[in-house]
């Protein structure tokens, strides 16, 4: 079988959530099927594994509707997109579509990287569900990273094609952090800058916190981080690192307190299972996701730190502050993080890659 990947939104400098789950999930399917990437810049190569490529058109490009026929010439069996808007028309191999989650229904502002027309399709495209059906409707089977997405996937009834789950993970940790080690008073925030993250709220938490300092660990334009600094009491808490390398985000979780995060809606949160696997405790908003990740159940007292996690509401900075203050006593953080451990294990690339595998194979026996 040969399985093309749309590697066509991994990063080039520093991975956001799409392209370190493409770029982890490629290199686990490499494992185990003939695996060719397709990419529509070289500099892409840098952020993924040695294997064979294929350079085609952005994906944003006016091109994208009729990709297939720049792929088609390569006699791919299946394609595997990690998004839901590649292009199909004239395809001859059977397609995997993804979708990660419903965020933009009810945040509908894109990112702001994207063309402005790539923007205002965005927004026009959210404005109902019929776009997204037709969308997935052209996929021989359409993947999705977490229940919680498959689930309202089925509730709005998206799809007519089978539904499969292929979820996000974290790497491998040979040497997670010792629990007995007491933490540093650091707190870590991961992810974009985008207004339904809610750093806001991170903010106004830490600003009952003085003695912890906050790292800010993904780029972020000079406007946006001017605004974040406006609303910190004490702005020195601020540390940003515009872009981190994997060797220093992994020396900061290995001795934080916790990584943060108060979002009002995920997909799925892969920079929590990323922490909880080096055995960081993580505070996180209280939604249906980040309980079915961290594995918190619906009556999980807060008090109780087993599952490595403490769901608080987005916007109650009392709570949020009393969580990261519990983990300073060392019995709780030592539970907390032996459980956060434990807890990560749920998932592994290996595990995704099988799923993948399997589905694309059944695709051309059927």
């Amino acid at each position: 079988m040969r399985l093309f990947v749309d590697c066509r939104y991994v990063r080039a400098r520093v991975h956001d959530g799409i392209s370190r789950y493409t770029a982890s999930l490629v290199q686990a399917a490499a494992e185990k099927a003939d695996v060719t990437m397709l990419i529509h810049d070289e500099q892409q190569l840098g952020m993924l594994p040695d294997l064979p490529a294929v350079k085609i058109s952005s994906p944003t490009s006016a091109l994208e509707p009729f990709v297939a026929q720049q792929i088609n010439p390569h006699q791919p069996d299946v394609v595997f997109s990690p998004m839901q808007t590649m292009g199909s028309v004239g395809r001859r191999y059977r397609l995997i579509l993804t979708l990660h989650d419903l965020i933009y229904y009810e945040h509908r502002t894109p990112p702001r990287d994207l063309p402005a027309p790539v923007r205002l399709g965005w927004r026009l495209y959210h404005l109902s569900y019929t776009p997204q059906r037709m969308t997935l409707n052209r996929a021989d089977a359409v993947a999705t990273i977490s229940e919680t997405t498959r689930g309202l996937m089925e509730k709005h009834r998206l799809t007519r094609r089978p539904l499969h789950l292929i979820p996000n993970a974290a790497q491998p940790v040979e040497q997670p952090r010792d629990p007995a080690v007491p933490p540093a008073r650091e707190l870590v925030y991961m992810g974009s800058f985008m207004e339904y993250k809610n750093v806001e709220a991170v903010i106004a938490g830490l600003n009952r916190l003085p003695e912890y300092r906050l790292h800010l660990c993904s780029p972020i334009s000079p406007a946006r981080r001017a605004q974040l600094v406006a609303l910190a009491e004490r702005p020195g808490q601020l540390i940003f690192h515009n872009g981190i390398s994997e060797q220093d985000y992994t020396a900061l979780l290995q001795q934080i307190t916790a990584l943060v995060t108060l979002s009002r809606a995920e997909g799925y949160g892969l920079p929590v299972v990323e922490a909880m696997s080096h055995g960081t405790p993580v505070v996180v908003s209280d939604l249906p996701i980040f309980r079915e990740v961290t594995g918190v159940g619906n009556n999980v007292s807060q008090d109780d730190l087993a599952a490595g996690a403490q769901c608080v509401d987005a916007d109650d900075d009392d709570a949020f502050a009393t969580a990261v203050r519990r983990l300073e006593d060392p019995a709780a953080f030592h539970a907390a993080s032996v459980q956060a451990r434990t807890r990560s294990k749920a998932y592994s690339w290996e595990d995704s890659a099988d799923r993948l595998v399997t589905l694309a194979q059944s695709l051309i026996e059927h």
